[in-house]
């Protein structure tokens, strides 16, 4: 997983903050949305690719197809990949399936039935909180950081 340059829970998936502050904090040249709904409707696998700059990949996996690319063939050494998921549950599935994660970033998880706040604009459920739990038990930092230029916010010190 060294050519993946960010990993993202972010309900928007692919938006302004994504496309301007972190694609050029990243240099990012292709993108990889995982979201089983997303990865089975033609409809919206066009709007996500429309989305984003021609100069860009972008690929919509199920969480299955992408641990099968991630931990197989990956990616060629010149690519640059951002990690785009809706959930932490994508995150905790991908574990599941043997992908280990370094760093996740918390980037939008909005209000939500069933979700109270938890820093700022980020909403979770209690789920949600041990999903975040489980992702730092297993090593992997977790923060909060809405666009590149805002500083990391240690999710850790938040449960």
């Amino acid at each position: 997983m060294k050519n993946v340059v960010l990993t993202r829970v972010d309900d928007r998936l692919i938006h302004g903050q994504v496309m301007t502050s972190w694609l050029n904090y990243t240099s990012a040249t292709k993108i990889m949305v995982v979201d089983d709904k997303s990865a089975e409707d033609p409809f919206l696998k066009t709007v996500l690719k429309n989305a984003v700059p021609k100069n860009v990949g972008l690929g919509v996996f199920t969480a299955k197809r992408a641990a099968e690319r991630l931990l197989g063939k990956g990616f060629p050494p010149s690519d640059r990949v951002i990690i785009l998921v809706k959930y932490p549950a994508t995150i905790i599935k991908m574990m599941e399936y043997g992908v280990q994660f370094d760093k996740i970033n918390i980037g939008g998880m909005g209000a939500a039935e069933g979700r109270t706040k938890f820093y700022k604009n980020i909403s979770t459920s209690e789920k949600e909180k041990e999903m975040l739990r489980k992702m730092i038990d297993s090593g992997c930092k977790v923060e909060i950081q809405i666009i590149a230029e805002n500083e990391a916010v240690d999710v850790s010190k938040l449960l």
